[in-house]
């Protein structure tokens, strides 16, 4: 089957979402010479006050439809501010000054480092809310099910509710009614050092299971040490099976925290490891958010490709990370290891789902494109953004400063020089730094190769926004009657076609680092099942720069392209 249809289960056609990812605390953050492990003193933090209305009107220009604002929530981290009536976290159990996003202290609070006004902090997150989608932007925030920081303690949770392991029986290794999993009998020790000079040893009795499921009290560096993992009713331990009848507590709690969220406004969730969460949970809560707040969407971060079907029509997610897929696929492709023909058994995977697949090149947990564990030149993905970004009507994603080129080859601290953006120290981002110039946001300070990579994604994504055939069309793979061709190396080019009424869109794609001068076949089978005319000889415009392309678009004639090393075009046909 080459040609793909994509719509929406009440018939309509999905208009195309464009993410924008963003790590809160960096993005503001104006301070030149950070140095590495330094506090919030020495080498400052971005605010959610420093989402202006410039900075987003500056950041929908890029296409932008959702803004994932990362690191929301109040997490444990090793600045103090017990002034505020915030307990203070033990530092051994923190990672990095700053600390993990993904280890909430409270679920029902803002983190403190993100205010101007540390006790209006909920105002001002209410405020960033209001001002985005004033803008024209939807909200999402991340939700993390599966784990908290191992001092999680609600100071901010309304009346009514009661406390994550409040009434836990810590005597049991595993009770449907408790929100952890103990170790009865045993302290916390691990291969981490507990004992801090000025705060003492850590002390947790009975040892609590860590979040990336070791049930044993001697987690390790390359554990999430810094989390426990919550129990939602299944008896990991003692392998006795799940415990979903009745409900069990944890469903509820968290149910009422999704519920509380988008009770602020929040448009939707980017779901942390949800696949480590089970699927019955997401069944049941989704549902009752969705009834509440029937526009919220929800993405799942899953990596197992095997339940990408139970999480979408069980789960009832609308949307999941294609990591294991596209994402690695192409990331391959780039650095030479793969061929390009590999992307169509990548799309043929997924066929059915490709709707529900949020597409990207790098996110938080990935390492930056430009880095020197990538592909060490930002220019080199382009071709491969091209096809992430149009080859179906789901969603796309980018992290900011990748429009620019940034490199993530810092090193910050606690994270190392590792090619990604640290989540865990306070730091400052070069590139967005210089994009903001102090609150102008007109990119004076940035580079020739960055402004014109910088034009590029906008440009892109922009197109997959307002281009019909983009954002609404069907596709149609090339790949399989351009193989083994004297003029289309199918290792380093890759073509397909996207259509909407009386508008085609013919994409391709050079990932070779020479330009390459392609014939591209269109098949008889293309001009039926599209309900295309032939036309002998076709003009064309490259919506990417403006350029005409004359060539035959015919089923025993090929079309003939020139296209520029790591480069690709996307040629659009006004049908007669």
């Amino acid at each position: 089957m080459f040609s793909l249809y994509l719509q929406r289960k009440d018939g309509n056609m999905a208009k195309k979402i464009i993410i924008y990812q963003v790590f809160t605390r960096l993005f503001g953050n104006k301070k030149i010479g950070c140095i590495p492990n330094g506090s919030i003193t020495e080498n400052g933090c971005g605010k959610m006050a420093d989402f202006t209305n410039q900075a987003l009107q500056d950041i929908k220009k890029l296409g932008v439809t959702h803004i994932w604002y990362t690191g929301i929530i109040a997490h444990a981290t090793q600045t103090d501010y017990t002034a505020y009536g915030i307990p203070k976290d033990h530092p051994r159990i923190v990672k990095g000054k700053a600390g993990s996003p993904y280890a909430i202290k409270d679920y029902y609070d803002i983190d403190p480092d993100l205010a101007i006004n540390v006790n209006t902090r909920m105002q001002e997150f209410e405020s960033l809310v209001k001002r985005t989608q004033d803008n024209g932007m939807k909200v999402i925030i991340d939700f993390v099910p599966n784990h908290v920081a191992r001092q999680y303690h609600s100071i901010a949770k309304p009346e009514n509710i009661k406390d994550l392991g409040e009434n836990d029986d810590t005597g049991k290794t595993f009770s449907p009614d408790n929100n952890f999993y103990y170790i009865p009998g045993q302290m916390l020790k691990g291969e981490i050092d507990l004992y801090d000079e000025q705060c003492g040893a850590y002390v947790e009795m009975p040892a609590k299971a860590t979040g990336n499921n070791r049930f044993d009290a001697w987690p390790n560096k390359t554990d999430w040490y810094e989390t426990i993992k919550l129990n939602y009713g299944i008896d990991f331990p003692g392998n006795t099976g799940n415990h979903f009848n009745p409900i069990p507590d944890t469903w509820h709690k968290m149910k009422d925290i999704l519920l509380f969220w988008a009770g602020k406004g929040v448009d939707g969730f980017r779901c942390d490891m949800a696949e480590m969460v089970p699927c019955e949970f997401w069944g049941w809560a989704i549902p009752l958010a969705k009834a509440q707040y029937p526009s919220l969407i929800f993405i799942a971060e899953v990596y197992n490709p095997d339940q990408y079907r139970n999480y979408i029509f069980n789960g009832h997610f609308d949307y999941l990370y294609d990591k294991v897929g596209l994402y690695d696929t192409l990331r391959a492709i780039v650095c030479g290891y793969a061929s390009a023909i590999s992307i169509t058994d990548c799309w043929q995977k997924v066929n059915d789902i490709q709707g529900h697949m949020l597409n990207f090149l790098e996110n938080h947990d990935e390492q930056r494109i430009a880095s020197d564990f990538f592909a060490g030149n930002p220019f080199k993905a382009i071709p491969a953004m091209i096809v992430s970004a149009c080859i179906n009507t789901n969603p796309i994603m980018i992290y900011f400063g990748q429009e620019f080129g940034e490199s993530g080859m810092d090193s910050e601290g606690f994270s190392g020089r590792d090619g990604r953006t640290t989540i865990f120290d306070y730091w400052s981002i070069d590139t967005i730094r210089r994009w903001n110039n102090h609150g102008r946001y007109n990119g004076h300070l940035l580079n020739p190769p960055e402004k014109k990579l910088y034009t590029f994604y906008r440009t892109l994504l922009n197109l997959c926004k307002d281009e019909p055939a983009l954002s609404e069309g069907c596709f149609f793979d090339l790949m399989y009657v351009n193989r083994d061709g004297w003029q289309m190396n199918e290792h380093k080019q890759y073509a397909f076609l996207r259509k909407k009424d009386n508008e085609v869109l013919l994409i391709a794609v050079n990932f070779d680092g020479i330009p390459a001068h392609v014939s591209i076949n269109i098949p008889q089978h293309a001009f039926e099942h599209l309900e295309m005319p032939q036309i002998s000889m076709c003009e064309g415009t490259n919506l990417l720069n403006g350029e005409k392309e004359v060539f035959a678009f015919l089923p025993d004639r090929n079309a003939v392209l020139n296209i520029d090393a790591f480069n690709g075009k996307i040629i659009k046909i006004q049908l007669p």
